[in-house]
C-alpha cells in the first residue's frame, strides 16, 4: 500500500510540473504589460515570484507590487497559494498578504492557469469585491469616505509599494 500510494504521488508532481511547464511557456511567449511571473529558481519550478505594476486610476498607480505563488504537488486540481510579500491596503488583502479572492478557494477550476489568476489579482486591485472582504474595515471606508481610502491605499503605496512616482 506504501509503494502504491509513492507511485501515485509521483505521478501526480509530474502531471503537476508538466502543467506549470506550460503556463511558463505560454508566459515567455505572451508577457503581459502590467505583471510578470515565473519561479524562483531552475531547481524548484512549484515555486515563483511574481511583480504586479499598480493599475493606473487607482491609489496603486506607480506601485510595484510583489507576490509569492507555492503549486501544491496536486496542481491544477488544487489552487495555487499566493500572498502579497509587499504590504498593500486593500479591503480583500489582509495584512499577511493573503488575498480575498473567491477562485483561490471555492471557485477554483483545474480549467484555470496562473495567467488568469494574476489577472484576476490585477483587477481585484482596480475593483475590489466589497460583498466578501477579507478585511471589513477598510472595505467600509471604501464604501462610506472613499476619499480617504485613496489616500490611506496611496500612503502605503508610497511607503511599501516601491512607488515609482512622484511623492
Amino acid at each position: 500500500m506504501i509503494q502504491k500510494n509513492k507511485i501515485y504521488f509521483i505521478y501526480n508532481i509530474q502531471m503537476s510540473l508538466k502543467r506549470i511547464q506550460k503556463e511558463l511557456i505560454e508566459l515567455i511567449k505572451d508577457t503581459p504589460a502590467n505583471w510578470s511571473a515565473g519561479p524562483e529558481s531552475e531547481i524548484d519550478l512549484f515555486r515563483w515570484r511574481a511583480t504586479i505594476f499598480g493599475p493606473t486610476e487607482t491609489p496603486y498607480e506607480n506601485g510595484i507590487f510583489y507576490l509569492v505563488i507555492s503549486f501544491p504537488a496536486d496542481y491544477p486540481f488544487k489552487p495555487p497559494r499566493i500572498k502579497f510579500e509587499t504590504k498593500v491596503y486593500h479591503p480583500n488583502i489582509d495584512a499577511n498578504g493573503s488575498i480575498g479572492l473567491d477562485i483561490l478557494k471555492t471557485q477554483w477550476s483545474p480549467a484555470l492557469s496562473i495567467t488568469k489568476v494574476l489577472l484576476s489579482v490585477c483587477s481585484l486591485l482596480s475593483d475590489p469585491n466589497l460583498d466578501d472582504p477579507l478585511v471589513p474595515e477598510i472595505a467600509n471606508l471604501y464604501k462610506t469616505n472613499r476619499e480617504e481610502f485613496n489616500r490611506r491605499a496611496k500612503e502605503c503605496t508610497i511607503e511599501y509599494g516601491n512607488y515609482t512616482g512622484r511623492k
